[in-house]
């Protein structure tokens, strides 16, 4: 822990506090333990960011551009300043330092626009008020003269001769191996020859596909609480994936060591890598530090939409050669990103993308090229899935349309050219741990089906809900023809390409009351994963005791990387593990110290803390654990690391650039009314590898999420952007939907655990993989209904009817 910690003199209301478990007979590894956290959400008593409260606070307010692109001429704030109510109003010449942009890899982004605007939405002031109304309103005052100026919006407009450069110096490590200014980043993968291996096929597929901007949707805002402290630094209370991220873009922005900027997590209203990149943290901190007094920021959810980055969207081309016997023989394809504004992870993106673009196959021969678009458009970053979404959604279109012209069966296709442990990956990686392809396609195909249009036998008594429309009462089946589709995918599972990937947990095991008691305190963003159960489980197992506390997430602790890529059981929980067991061991020296002359065993066995007691390998009591700790108590902070990883070569893309890879298979069921273009999704089965299950639950629960936002940008969610003006059309849930309960259908799940024996426990990363294959299959489905093509995401109702 670096630096001294100044406490507030006065602390915000409903702060995060510990979440102490204990009481369950079966609590450790394996067992599906209840959440913490649980009934405190269902019932409204947990406290997210926004509930935040200070008895002296501010309201701070983001003003945004509302253009796309243009020249700054002037801002005029003298009105929004003579606001009665009105504590302060910042610009970018207000800024302390001469740090002025921020980012996650690249640090292109500005606190507050200066010069220009890049995107729909850029923050262009800041206010603090004494009421959030005050602050909207003072902000409506401000002046801003723009000259517009061409908007670059696809590959076309950013790569022609002559076009505007969304960024006019760039000096990124990356400028140097892109074709233009307007390209992010770039990222072939060559390996063998695509264009002899070509020769070989028989039959040669090839497909144009479009995935749209797809947008996390969480349903708690951006929100925090920024307090100035009597040093000179600033507490702030905030939703966020990454407390340590935030922190390093943050501290060189207000002119703070690191130390003065003390973060702490705030109850998180879901992510889904949305809270990756920073949104309102700089700026309350800002205005908090500007006035001396609290200051809360609430987006709303127009703000939300422009607040954060959101989906990559994508355009990809792909080719696929197969011989008559079905078997692949080659692959080329080029994915095109849109990036947006500016670069947050998109670089990362590309190499995701890229890296998995073959998809969960043998493909000895491959030409690969994947980038990403500097545009007008709004910025896009992490979402779950990370690059492998758009992907999949394209090689298993492909893979069902070369199946159909072999005359093969889909499921049967895909098994034939599965990847399995020890396949070379188009990387030159090798995997070297399960990958079950054809055994989840087997088993997602062998599940029961639903019963057949239900409303054919039942008559009066047919439920309207499950047709296509619903309670609009649109159909009583007729036009509704039902189709069943298949889909996999690969995802890989934490940091990659030579990232230092590791986390920290401190961990003290004490006598409380005469009960041995772990604390468990690690940096990481609970952000509804459940890792706090988790991370109590993993105690429980290695420290042998039924109470562990979690205390809240914050800067005190080393970092714990990012709650995203599917990483936190692994690389979190592997640090907790890591860290109980040298406390075990700790605690094992003491007794050994204490007891040791009592028992040969001290010294011979190979002892245990289990049921609150020190064991041998046998079942031997040896002490009881509140009787070797005492007054004693055993505090460790550790970090631990996965295998590392290597970037891929920026010319072939060979490099062992992943930890590990994660694999879903899905099965839906449609009934599409195809006079309407109404779509119900009857079901969505899904089979998954998740090497162990940790909390069981846990596991299907976040299988049964990532589907359902699968199923959501199969069938209704996107951005739309206009593409004369990039602005955005619908930046609220009234025209961005998303799926409601009565959208989801029946998700059955089938988990397969067979074990990674690189990784903690065995266990694979799962959060992500489900998201990849759950809509292909879904679009699998509806063309197998309807007979149409359908190459692009979401599929609308004039998709289906021509009109």
């Amino acid at each position: 822990m670096a630096g001294k910690e100044t406490r507030l003199a006065t602390a915000p209301g409903r702060t995060p506090t510990n979440l102490t478990q204990g009481g369950q007979a079966k609590a450790g590894i394996g067992e599906s333990t209840l959440r913490p956290d649980g009934t405190l959400k269902v019932t409204g008593e947990f406290a997210y960011s926004s509930d935040m409260w200070h008895e002296d606070m501010l309201w701070g307010y983001t003003l945004r551009s509302t253009t796309a692109h243009a020249e700054i001429r002037s801002i005029d704030t003298s009105e929004a300043l003579a606001t009665s109510g009105v504590y302060a109003v910042l610009t970018y010449d207000d800024l302390p330092t001469d740090v002025k942009n921020y980012g996650l890899e690249i640090q292109d982004t500005p606190v507050l626009a200066h010069g220009k605007v890049r995107h729909h939405g850029e923050p262009v002031a800041l206010v603090a008020a004494d009421h959030p109304e005050t602050a909207r309103r003072a902000a409506a005052k401000i002046k801003i003269d723009y000259a517009e100026l061409p908007v670059v919006t696809d590959e076309a407009s950013a790569t022609a001769e002559g076009a505007p450069l969304v960024h006019e110096n760039r000096d990124d490590h990356h400028v140097g191996h892109v074709p233009h200014p307007n390209i992010v980043h770039r990222q072939p993968i060559i390996r063998g020859n695509a264009d002899e291996a070509a020769k070989k096929a028989d039959v040669i597929v090839s497909g144009e596909y479009v995935f749209g901007m797809q947008d996390q949707a969480f349903l708690g805002p951006e929100s925090g609480l920024a307090v100035p402290g009597e040093d000179g630094g600033v507490d702030l209370y905030v939703a966020t994936q990454w407390l340590h991220s935030d922190l390093r873009q943050i501290a060189p922005v207000l002119g703070l060591p690191p130390e003065k900027v003390r973060m702490t997590l705030s109850g998180v209203g879901g992510a889904f890598g949305g809270r990756e990149d920073l949104s309102m943290q700089i700026h309350a901190c800002l205005l908090a530090l500007r006035t001396g007094k609290p200051v809360k920021i609430v987006y709303n959810r127009f703000e939300s939409f422009f607040g954060h980055v959101h989906r990559h969207p994508a355009k990809l081309w792909y080719e696929h050669g197969a011989t008559k016997d079905g078997k692949l023989t080659h692959l080329k394809c080029r994915i095109v990103l849109d990036g947006g504004a500016y670069a947050s992870a998109s670089p990362a993106v590309v190499g995701n993308a890229s890296s998995l673009a073959v998809g969960p196959y043998v493909v000895d021969d491959v030409d690969i090229e994947a980038i990403a678009l500097y545009s007008n458009n709004p910025p896009c970053g992490a979402m779950r899935g990370f690059g492998a979404v758009q992907a999949c959604f394209a090689y298993e279109a492909q893979m069902d349309k070369v199946a159909k012209k072999l005359g093969m069966d889909p499921v049967e296709f895909r098994q034939l050219n599965a990847m399995e442990q020890g396949t070379i990956m188009p990387t030159g990686q090798p995997v070297d741990s399960p990958a079950p392809v054809a055994e989840l396609l087997r088993r997602v195909k062998a599940m029961p089906l639903p019963p057949e249009q239900q409303w054919l036998t039942a008559g009066a008594g047919a439920d309207v809900r499950a047709l296509p429309g619903g309670l609009s009462n649109t159909t009583h089946g007729e036009g509704v023809v039902r189709g069943i589709g298949f889909a996999v995918g690969i995802k890989n599972v934490g940091f990659s390409e030579g990232f230092d990937d590791y986390s920290t947990a401190r961990v003290r095991m004490e006598v409380v009351g005469g009960v041995p008691v772990a604390t468990v305190h690690t940096a990481m963003a609970e952000v509804g994963q459940g890792g706090v159960t988790v991370h109590a489980q993993i105690a429980r197992t290695e420290l042998g005791v039924q109470q562990v506390t979690i205390q809240p997430a914050d800067t005190r602790v080393g970092s714990a990387g990012s709650t995203s890529a599917s990483r936190q059981t692994y690389v979190t929980g592997g640090a907790v593990k890591n860290t109980c067991e040298h406390v075990r061991e700790q605690v094992l020296d003491i007794g050994r110290r204490k007891f040791g002359t009592y028992h040969p065993a001290w010294a011979t066995a190979e002892l245990l803390l289990e049921g609150g007691k020190v064991v041998t390998d046998g079942g031997e009591v040896l002490a009881n654990l509140a009787d070797v700790l005492e007054d004693e108590a055993v505090d460790l902070e550790l970090e631990w690391r996965h295998r590392p990883t290597e970037p891929f070569d920026l010319h072939t893309g060979q490099g062992n650039g992943h930890v590990q890879y994660s694999f879903a298979a899905h099965r839906a069921v449609v009934e599409v009314d195809t006079e309407l273009g109404l779509v119900k999704v009857i079901e969505l089965a899904c089979a998954q590898d998740v090497g162990k299950a940790l909390n069981p639950l846990s596991v299907v629960g976040q299988i049964q999420g990532g589907t359902t936002q699968g199923l959501g940008v199969a069938v209704m969610e996107e951005i739309i952007v206009d593409p004369k003006t990039a602005k955005v059309r619908n930046p609220s849930f009234t025209d961005y939907l998303i799926p409601t309960i009565l959208d989801t259908p029946t998700i059955p799940v089938d988990v397969l655990e067979l074990a990674d024996e690189h990784a903690p426990y065995g266990l694979r990363g799962i959060g992500e993989a489900p998201t990849l294959s759950s809509t292909p299959a879904v679009l699998a489905a509806i063309r197998n209904a309807t007979g149409l093509e359908l190459n692009k995401t979401p599929v609308r109702p004039e998709h289906l009817t021509g009109t």
